[in-house]
């Protein structure tokens, strides 16, 4: 970095001169010294070279020479001899140094004097972010911009901060003089007379806002990122790459489901490996082929609910111009997938187009998902069917109150409180589809959910949605057996909310919010497991101890 944090001597007076990283970094001259327990900081006209040795006394103009008033005389009672050939030797090079040359600067520091080796290594470590950070929004153009795009009809400037997550863009707060959407898009255009496309210009509620605006709703900033750092990069060979390898595992997860499917036909020892969790080993693999082929139908059902929920978004976005990434599928072995993590490659117009795109994925996975289980409960009662149905136990329909008491009254009460129930695989598509598009739409972080919930309601809000998700998923309220991989799997892929959209104040309306609220209710019902004692009493599994 340049600059030396610690350093001691004993006899030898020495000066250091730092290397500059960047233009911008200053020449700074460190003085070292053991009996002086704090560094002088040193101006370059009080300067002291190098060359005597001994006990000596420092020298500075702005160091702490009031503090060390007293040690300094004793050093010099200690070595008068000493002392005087080093104040004379001082005196000559102050002298000289009038016109310092061109290594060091005769600029006065503006690092505090208490501990320079830890304040130069936290400035130096700062430019060094600032050169390898994102590129920040010309000051030129700010002024600019203030002074043309700004004004008293539209939006009084009062004050500027950085905007970004690293401090790379400017936010503009004050006085908004007219109905905030039709100032927006007067703004968004005038700026892009004024600058191009070089800039992107956002409205967000004003950060620590003392109260509501006088016209109705929050008070509004204005922030500006340049357009390269705002909106996402294009997606890299590697990533199509990744993609495709987290799709093939995921149809491996699938078909590996409809194995698992047909314990009932199943070898021995293939049951074992399925059913004994201290099972280790895992059976022979030739034994699997003959039921690959019997599985293929409830793999394709697995399958096709991941791929309506990433149409829907699709559909979705494309009205809206919002591009979208290529979808990472997250294999399962117990749901034969936990859905996909798909991206925005291009900044959201508005919260309304966050909750549409949001909720389109999980009700289109979601309506397929009903349809499946829906028809396969009715072939579950149909005689004509009993060829195609396998035999499950009934203590997975406790997995879920909702899809629980919809089988129950589909299938009756004997059907159900026994040790195991006769079910066509579509049963098991639907269950499956329905609960991952359950888990997908939890209100927290960069879930469907958390998006749909952060568009609708506001960051804050989802920050206590979040908590709350996170705290039944860890007491295994919601999920059951699979709340903690999936609590896991959002804590380091889904974590961060989304990012902000350019129109981030204006409210989605009644009826979305009406959606939401509605759907995570669903939700709730769908991932809330049935209790021993409720089972039994209303015939969901067949419960012999509590």
């Amino acid at each position: 970095m340049g600059t030396l944090t610690s350093c001691s001597f004993s006899t030898a007076t020495i000066r250091f001169r730092s290397r500059p990283v960047g233009n911008d970094f200053g020449r700074r001259v460190h003085l070292y010294n053991v009996s002086c327990k704090n560094l002088c900081f040193l101006c370059s006209k009080n300067q002291v070279s190098s060359g005597s040795f001994g006990r000596f006394r420092c020298f500075s103009s702005i160091g702490n020479g009031d503090n060390n008033e007293e040690e300094d005389s004793s050093l010099v009672k200690d070595s008068n001899s000493k002392t005087a050939t080093m104040a004379e030797e001082t005196k000559e090079e102050l002298d000289s140094d009038k016109n310092p040359p061109a290594s060091v600067s005769s600029r006065p520091p503006t690092i505090s004097p208490i501990g320079p080796g830890y304040n130069n290594f936290q400035v130096d470590s700062f430019k060094l972010m600032e050169l390898l950070g994102p590129e920040k929004v010309d000051p030129t153009d700010v002024k600019i911009i203030k002074d043309k795009l700004f004004g008293y009809s539209t939006f009084w400037v009062t004050k500027e901060e950085p905007f970004g997550d690293l401090g790379e863009g400017i936010l503009f707060l004050g006085n908004l003089r007219g109905k905030r959407e039709e100032i927006f898009a007067n703004l968004q255009s005038q700026l892009t007379e004024i600058m191009g496309d070089k800039y992107n210009l956002f409205m967000i509620e004003e950060p620590n806002s003392d109260g509501p605006d006088p016209r109705g709703g929050p008070r509004v900033s204005f922030g500006m990122l340049r357009k390269e750092v705002s909106e996402p990069g294009p997606t890299t060979l590697w990533q199509y790459v990744i993609a495709l390898l987290l799709f093939l595992l995921t149809v491996g997860s699938s078909v590996e489901l409809g194995i698992a499917s047909q314990l009932n036909r199943l070898p021995p020892e293939v049951v074992k490996y399925f059913t004994d969790p201290d099972a280790i080993d895992p059976p022979d693999m030739e034994l699997l082929f003959p039921f690959v082929e019997s599985a293929l139908p409830l793999a394709y059902g697995v399958l096709g609910v991941q791929l309506f929920h990433e149409v829907g978004h699709f559909l979705a976005a494309f009205p809206k111009k919002v591009k979208l990434g290529i979808p990472y599928f997250i294999p399962n072995i117990t749901l034969g997938s936990f859905g996909a993590i798909t991206q925005f490659k291009s900044i959201l117009p508005d919260r309304k187009t966050k909750v549409d795109i949001s909720l389109a994925g999980p009700m289109a996975g979601a309506a397929l998902s009903c349809a499946m289980f829906s028809v396969g409960l009715l072939l579950s009662s149909n005689p004509d069917a009993a060829g195609d149905l396998v035999q499950v136990p009934s203590m997975l329909f406790q997995g879920s109150l909702l899809l629980g008491l919809i089988s129950r009254a589909t299938l009756g009460y004997a059907a159900m409180h026994a040790a195991t129930v006769p079910i066509h695989p579509l049963v098991i598509a639907g269950w499956c589809g329905l609960t991952t598009s359950a888990f997908n739409m939890l209100p927290v972080g960069c879930l469907d959910g958390g998006r749909a919930v952060q568009g609708a309601f506001g960051k804050g809000a989802l920050s206590g949605f979040g908590l709350t998700t996170y705290t039944l998923l860890g007491l295994g309220v919601l999920g059951g057996p699979l709340s903690l991989p999936w609590g896991l799997y959002v804590l380091i892929c889904q974590r961060s909310p989304e990012k902000p959209c350019l129109n981030d104040v204006t409210e989605v309306g009644t009826w979305r919010k009406t959606v939401l609220t509605v759907a995570i209710f669903l939700v709730v019902l769908t991932l809330l497991p049935v209790w021993d004692e409720l089972a039994e009493e209303i015939g969901i599994g067949l419960v012999t101890t509590f």
